[in-house]
């Protein structure tokens, strides 16, 4: 029985992972799904422009006479036919201030406000009570989402939305930084936020195919609701089959103040290392949110014969979730070789080599479009589990949750918000140069900022490998004179020692008194 149960135990850290990242991912997908079916909310809800579009699937676009796109006034729209058979449409098509909106401002406001709360409160209260809370509220708001009657409805219930959401991060992020080692942590960290793109991934094809089905004759909302009511089985599960773990000073640098003593939230937010690594997360974070809120809008617009939800799904969910896990991969083995500095190496070449391709999915056909893509998603979507992975390694574990929370406020509110622009930017140069400049042109001035980065952090401490020798050596001394191997145990008694000489046990080191040898234990955190 000991021994069935110890193998269990065994499988409880994936676990958690496992339900912490099914969580988000639903939470994301309730927070990206208005970027599918903005087209027919708005047309549900009377909200954004209104343009000339194709219609139907019976003609390419290389058989049209005039494109859809080029006209702009209702007549001479409903006028264009092809042998008596009107292939455009005047309505609603999803874009506008109005979606972009609703989309960025409406539910990041209150996410990093709320977030910054969260992380405050997870640093003293439990966490995996918090989340299950924050996982019944969001779940609630998309279930309700996918009954409103009005836009302003829409709005509301999005911000009540973002509340809930915004305590799964931070409180999650401190449950995985107690329960999984430095070695495992980056990949941990990556798995657990490509909940953001796989979210995000999945909204294509369940916001596209489940609302052409129709079911229930609710078109769109049945999306919303399925989507809220497993967000709920999830809390429920959260709740009940997780624990709260012990909390455990991680940090492999920890940020100090002049006298060396570890940092406030304060003293750690304006260490120049950390702002710049804000400033670098958030350009990144809005060139992601750009294509995020964007993309199905775009290629329905540029490319309205050609059914894409499949493969941006297939890139998104199956080339960036190996992306997301190469890149933990990479950085937990080089960490060990360069130090923190290593993660904000990696950070920097994979944004950059990502670059270049991210323009290409918005200048090429559709059949080079997702192949550049798909090449963009491997480097790119590395970024997110790496950079938490180097926020959790540098800071005090009393303020670690806080700073996640101020993190994500900075970060949100700056790459949550500039996608804002697409909109008038693109009234002036058009929507696929708009999008290039505010996604592809993010990710290049993201490496940039990254690489800058990488000279503030702190590289490998060049006389650790001396210092462990050390250790190790004084270890096998002391073991030989105690004449037992109690080196991973600590006792509240004084120990005897050679001759009889009094021992003292100060900050888990043992020194012999009155004698010339000293002996040194290191107290193992692995049993």
């Amino acid at each position: 029985m000991i021994s069935v149960l110890s193998r269990l135990s065994s499988f409880y850290s994936p676990y958690v992972l496992g339900v912490l990242t099914v969580g988000y991912i639903l939470g994301e997908l309730g927070h990206y799904l208005i970027g599918v079916t903005s087209k027919q909310t708005a047309i549900d809800l009377d909200y954004g422009d209104i343009a000339c579009q194709m219609n139907t699937t019976m003609f390419e676009r290389t058989e049209l006479p005039e494109q859809c796109s080029a006209v702009t006034n209702e007549t001479s729209c409903l006028a264009l036919d092809i042998n008596g058979t009107n292939y455009c449409e005047w309505n609603y098509n999803g874009l506008g201030i109005e979606y972009q909106i609703l989309a960025g401002p409406t539910f990041i406001l209150i996410f990093t406000i709320a977030g910054v709360f969260m992380g405050v409160a997870a640093d003293k209260y439990n966490r995996v009570k918090m989340l299950t809370v924050c996982t019944v509220i969001f779940g609630i708001a998309i279930i309700l989402q996918g009954t409103v009657k009005k836009y302003w409805q829409l709005v509301l219930l999005r911000m009540i939305m973002a509340a809930g959401e915004s305590g799964c991060n931070p409180l999650a992020t401190g449950i995985m930084s107690d329960i999984f080692p430095e070695s495992k942590r980056a990949l941990v960290m990556a798995i657990f936020n490509w909940g953001i793109y796989g979210g995000y991934g999945i909204a294509f094809p369940v916001g596209r195919y489940i609302t052409k089905a129709n079911f229930f004759n609710l078109g769109w909302r049945v999306t919303y609701l399925g989507t809220g009511v497993l967000a709920i089985l999830m809390a429920i599960l959260t709740g009940t089959t997780l624990k709260e773990p012990e909390r455990k000073a991680i940090a492999e640098t920890n940020m100090q103040d002049k006298s060396g003593k570890n940092g406030n939230l304060w003293s750690v937010l304006k260490n120049p290392a950390m702002i710049m690594l804000m400033i670098a997360a958030s350009i990144r974070h809005s060139g992601g949110m750009t294509f995020a809120y964007n993309a199905d809008l775009y290629y329905n617009i540029y490319f309205p014969d050609v059914d894409l939800g499949w493969w941006l799904f297939c890139v998104t969910i199956g080339i960036g979730s190996v992306g997301v896990v190469v890149g933990g991969i990479v950085s937990d083995r080089i960490v060990a070789k360069m130090g923190v500095r290593s993660r904000a190496i990696v950070l920097a070449l994979s944004q950059l080599v990502a670059t270049l391709p991210a323009f290409g999915s918005v200048y090429f056909n559709p059949l080079w479009a997702m192949i550049t893509l798909g090449l963009s998603y491997f480097f790119a979507e590395m970024w997110f589990g790496i950079v938490f992975a180097i926020v959790v390694e540098i800071v005090p574990l009393k303020v670690r949750s806080s700073t996640i929370g101020v993190f994500l406020f900075v970060m949100n509110n700056i790459g949550g918000n500039l996608p804002i622009f697409v909109d008038p930017v693109a009234k002036q140069i058009g929507y696929r140069g708009a999008i290039m400049i505010f996604y592809a042109g993010m990710y290049g001035i993201s490496s940039i900022l990254f690489l800058i980065t990488c000279f503030m952090l702190e590289g490998k401490p060049k006389t650790e490998e001396n210092t462990n020798k050390y250790d190790k050596d004084i270890e096998a001394n002391t073991r030989h004179i105690q004449g037992h191997d109690n080196s991973v145990f600590t006792s509240d008694e004084v120990p005897p020692y050679n001759n009889n000489l009094p021992v003292i046990l100060t900050n888990n080191h043992l020194k012999k008194i009155n004698g010339t040898d000293k002996a040194q234990i290191r107290e193992s955190s692995r049993l």
